[in-house]
C-alpha cells in the first residue's frame, strides 16, 4: 500500500525497508517519513484569521439519546451527559456543533482550581497599570481598558449572537464543589456584569473587549453582557460525585452506555471505513472480554485495530496489553 493509498484509508504503513517502527532505540540518526496519523489525531493548520478548518467527527448515538439532546435544545437548558471515560460525552458537543453549523466550540475544561469568573471574563489590572505607566512617560496618553479585558468561553457564549453557540464544559464532576450552584444564577439570568466596566463614565458605555475566539471582539455595553440565545450548554461528568438538586432541576441529564459490539462495530467502520472491519473479531473480543465499566475506552480498540490495519503485530512484545491497558489501574 502506497503512502497516498494509506492516507485515503487512514491506515499506517511500514516503512521502506517492512518495518512499521520508526524509532529503534539503536542511537542511529536516520531521516524517517512519518506514515499518515489517524483520523482522529490528525490536525488541520490555522486559518488566516486563527480558527481551525473543523474536522469531521463521526458521531453515532441511539435515536432515545439523540431525542434527549433535541429536549434540551428546545427547553434551552444545559445537557448533563454521564458516562464512563470514552463514551463519546465530550464528542457530543462538537457533533452538536458541527450539525447544527453552530461554529467551535467554546471549551472549558474544568480543574480543581476552576472558578466562575475565569470563565466569564479576566481583567489584566496589572498589565493595564505597566501600559498606563509606559505612555504616561511618553505622551501620557491612557490605554483603553477593553484590550486588557477578555471573555472567557462561558462569558464569550452569552454574548448576543443571532445564533446559539455551545459551549462544553467539561468534567464538572472535577471541580469545586460549590461550582454547580456558583453556575446556577448565570444559567437563569442568561447575563453577568463586568464591574471594571459598569463603572466607566458615559462616554465610555461601549467597550470592545476580547473573546475566548481567536482574534475575535465584542462590544459591550454598560459592562453587561447578555445572551439573545441561550447557549447550548453541554456539561460532561464522570460521575465521581453527585451535584446539588438544585442544579440537577436545571439540567437535561442523558447517561451515555457503554457501546455493545454491534455499536462498536459500527464505530470501527465509522472512523476507519467498512473495509477495517475485516479480520478483527479477535481484538473485539479481547476488548470485551477486558472490558469492565469504565476500564477501557472505545478508542483504545481503534487504536488497536489502526495499528493492526497497519501491519503491526500486537501480540509482539506486550503491545497489545500497552495499547489495550486499564484504565483504573495503578501507573
Amino acid at each position: 500500500m502506497t503512502a497516498a493509498e494509506s492516507a485515503a484509508t487512514g491506515q499506517s504503513t511500514p516503512s521502506s525497508d517492512g518495518d512499521w517502527r520508526l524509532f529503534r532505540g539503536d542511537g542511529l540518526s536516520r531521516a524517517v517519513t512519518f506514515p499518515p496519523a489517524p483520523p482522529w489525531r490528525r490536525f488541520h493548520p490555522e486559518e488566516p484569521d486563527g480558527s481551525q478548518t473543523a474536522r469531521h467527527r463521526p458521531y453515532l448515538i441511539d435515536p432515545d439519546d439523540a431525542d434527549i439532546v433535541n429536549a434540551a435544545l428546545h427547553l434551552r437548558r444545559p445537557l448533563l451527559v454521564t458516562g464512563h471515560p470514552g463514551t463519546g460525552k465530550s464528542s457530543l458537543a462538537h457533533a452538536i456543533a458541527l450539525e447544527l453549523a453552530l461554529g467551535p466550540v467554546l471549551h472549558w475544561p474544568i480543574n480543581s482550581r476552576s472558578t466562575l469568573e475565569d470563565a466569564l471574563y479576566n481583567y489584566d489590572a496589572i498589565g493595564r497599570m505597566r501600559e498606563a505607566n509606559l505612555r504616561r512617560d511618553m505622551d501620557g496618553s491612557e490605554p483603553g481598558i477593553g484590550q486588557y479585558v477578555r471573555l472567557g468561553p462561558l462569558g464569550s457564549a452569552l454574548l448576543a449572537h443571532e445564533r446559539p453557540r455551545v459551549l462544553l464544559v467539561d468534567e464538572l464532576d472535577k471541580g469545586d464543589v460549590d461550582l454547580p450552584n456558583d453556575l446556577l444564577t448565570v444559567f437563569e439570568e442568561g447575563e453577568f456584569e463586568i464591574p471594571e466596566l459598569s463603572r466607566l463614565s458615559e462616554e465610555h458605555a461601549t467597550v470592545h473587549v476580547r473573546t475566548d475566539d481567536p482574534n475575535a471582539s465584542a462590544a459591550v455595553v454598560r459592562g453587561r453582557v447578555r445572551c439573545r440565545e441561550f447557549p447550548v450548554v453541554v456539561i460532561t461528568s464522570n460521575g465521581e460525585r453527585e451535584f446539588p438538586p438544585a442544579f440537577l432541576r436545571r439540567c437535561v441529564r442523558l447517561d451515555l452506555p457503554e457501546p455493545d459490539e454491534e455499536r462498536l462495530r459500527d464505530i470501527v467502520a465509522a472512523h476507519l471505513g467498512p473495509e477495517a472491519l475485516h479480520d478483527i473479531d479477535d481484538l473485539l473480543e479481547e476488548f470485551l472480554g477486558r472490558r469492565a465499566p469504565g476500564e477501557l475506552a472505545t478508542d483504545q480498540l481503534l487504536n488497536a485495530i489502526f495499528l493492526r490495519k497497519g501491519g503491526v503485530d500486537l501480540d509482539a512484545g506486550g503491545l497489545l496489553d500497552a495499547v489495550l491497558h486499564q484504565l483504573g489501574g495503578a501507573v
